[in-house]
């Protein structure tokens, strides 16, 4: 192996050490959302309960990547600030027969986030948000709410980063 192939499988790896921090970050702030909604409390009181005890649980056995503390901490205020702005415009994805008050809290939670990154995170691509949103939804439900997130998703992004949300040589999906 060269100095160059050294260099840059440490730089993969650090890239792919720095997304597994974004997505436990993500998965963080769902869960640390979902808990202000329910319980109650200033988000940052939140962050910092989930900062000083949470993240760095073990979980069947099994140590948690750490979490971007700085992804985590933006998403949470940020969403938590927003969550009138962001439920409206899942409202306005939503059929008429649903509401936002409808959906399960852990899946409010999840898309009040991912509506988040959409639209004040324009540094993460729409896609990579929705992914990892889409993502999160698998570890708590079946397909049918992943599908649901993924749609919902996937038309915020359209109607709000339409540029981005096109194929890779112009032509739209």
């Amino acid at each position: 192996m060269t100095n160059k192939d050294s260099k840059k499988d440490a730089f993969i790896e650090r890239g792919k050490q720095l997304a597994l921090t974004r997505s436990a970050a993500r998965l963080a702030a769902v869960q640390a959302l979902y808990q202000w909604e329910v319980a109650g409390g200033k988000p940052e009181a939140i962050v910092r309960e989930f900062a000083d005890h949470r993240l760095k649980e073990i979980v069947d056995g099994a140590e948690l990547p750490p979490a971007d503390l700085k992804l985590f901490t933006n998403i949470v205020v940020g969403a938590a600030t927003h969550v009138s702005e962001l439920d409206d415009m899942i409202a306005g994805v939503l059929t008429e027969d649903w509401t936002v008050e409808r959906l399960e809290a852990i899946l409010r939670a999840i898309l009040r986030c991912g509506t988040y990154e959409l639209v004040h995170r324009t540094d993460v691509p729409p896609r990579v948000t929705i992914a990892e949103y889409v993502a999160v939804t698998d570890a708590f439900f079946s397909a049918r709410e992943t599908g649901l997130t993924n749609g919902i998703l996937d038309q915020l992004a359209r109607g709000l980063r339409p540029d981005e949300m096109t194929k890779r040589g112009g032509a739209p999906n």
